[in-house]
């Protein structure tokens, strides 16, 4: 056998050998999925300039996390409805965690929440690391999370938060018991609704 066929052998067996080694003793990755814990991540809370962390800032709360951009267009389209959801349901105990992802200065991110009128937390992430924490496939994504920071939704892309069905389904997390009620005149039960993808 010629050293050329030695030598690939050889690669090719040390790959396989790599890949059996990162399997085995990797880091394990746990799925982001409905029905599973959102991972913790820290973010810069840009209205107090203060570092959080997501899961203990909003542990209690029904949370909409949502990660987006100010170069977003469809990001910038669904944050009115955002606003008017938590504008309706702040008092009951609903929050938004919007974290953003540009890599520019915290102050361009602030002047697009003003010019937009939002009220909610606006969070940063300068690195976009909690895309990889939250695996996401782009922006904007959102999770909905109950008040033990468990998924009960995911969204990709713009979506109406302030629709009937969506009002419905945070009042149920939040308790209310006629967000059932309300449910069958806006719309499907929230608890029929499946995952978006």
């Amino acid at each position: 056998m010629s050293k050329q066929w030695v030598l690939v052998l050889a690669v090719i067996g040390g790959l396989v050998i790599g890949g059996v080694a990162l399997v085995r003793y990797g880091p394990e990755v746990d799925p982001v999925a409905v029905g599973r814990k959102a991972p913790d991540y820290r973010v810069l809370d840009l209205g107090t300039g203060d570092s959080l962390s997501l899961r203990g800032h909003y542990r209690g709360h029904v949370t909409l996390v949502n990660i987006w951009a100010t170069w977003c267009i469809p990001c910038k389209v669904e944050m009115p409805a955002m606003q008017r959801l938590y504008d309706s349901l702040a008092t009951r105990g609903f929050r938004i965690a919007a974290v953003s992802i540009d890599q520019d200065d915290p102050e361009g991110v602030r002047s697009f929440a003003r010019e937009l009128g939002l009220t909610f937390d606006i969070l940063h992430d300068r690195t976009g690391a909690i895309q990889q924490a939250y695996l996401t496939t782009g922006v904007p994504e959102s999770f909905l999370l109950d008040t033990t920071g468990t998924i009960m939704k995911r969204v990709i892309g713009a979506h109406d938060w302030a629709s009937p069905v969506n009002r419905a389904l945070i009042r149920r997390l939040l308790g209310d018991s006629t967000a059932a009620s309300g449910a069958a005149v806006d719309g499907p039960p929230a608890d029929s609704l499946p995952a978006a993808r």
